[in-house]
């Protein structure tokens, strides 16, 4: 079976029902999962194979509530480089802080984009000061903090 078409993995309506099942609730077994889709538990766990051969499932996860563990403050950080050829060598001094949990190439003004959670103010400032900046192929940073994240969902998958 071929499972590419044009460079794009192929996958039909199954697939996207199985996927957005375990958008809602990856814990979900594929028994349960084949039940409500009423096809065999051996049918998901071939598709599942699949889609993870295909790179477009990549484990699964658990969502935390970081307040609720004492990490108060989420933070957005636009970077901007002495020059567009550091950005191999600054990602990988970025990948190296706990504190980033996202990193994104960007276009616009920021040639990086990155989130960190931290448990306060002081310890954003202690972070920008003692860690972000100290990078020396960082030209500048803009910081915004975010107040609330009212809305955080995965996207709606359509064939």
């Amino acid at each position: 079976m071929e499972l590419f078409v044009d460079d794009k993995p192929k996958i039909d309506n199954l697939d996207i029902k199985i996927l957005t099942i375990l958008q809602k609730d990856s814990r979900k077994s594929f028994q349960e999962i084949a039940r409500e889709l009423v096809v065999s538990g051996g049918t998901i766990h071939v598709r599942m194979n699949r889609l993870k051969e295909l790179g477009i499932v990549d484990g699964s996860r658990i969502i935390l509530d970081y307040p609720k563990l004492g990490f108060d403050v989420t933070a957005f950080i636009g970077i901007n480089l002495h020059n567009a050829g550091d950005s191999l060598s600054v990602l990988a001094q970025l990948k190296k802080l706990d504190e980033i949990t996202e990193i994104h190439y960007t276009t616009g003004s920021y040639s990086l984009f990155i989130k960190v959670v931290l448990k306060s103010t002081l310890n954003l400032k202690t972070f920008l000061v003692e860690k972000l900046q100290l990078i020396k192929e960082i030209q500048s940073t803009e910081t915004l903090i975010s107040l609330d994240q009212p809305v955080s969902r995965d996207i709606k998958l359509k064939m």
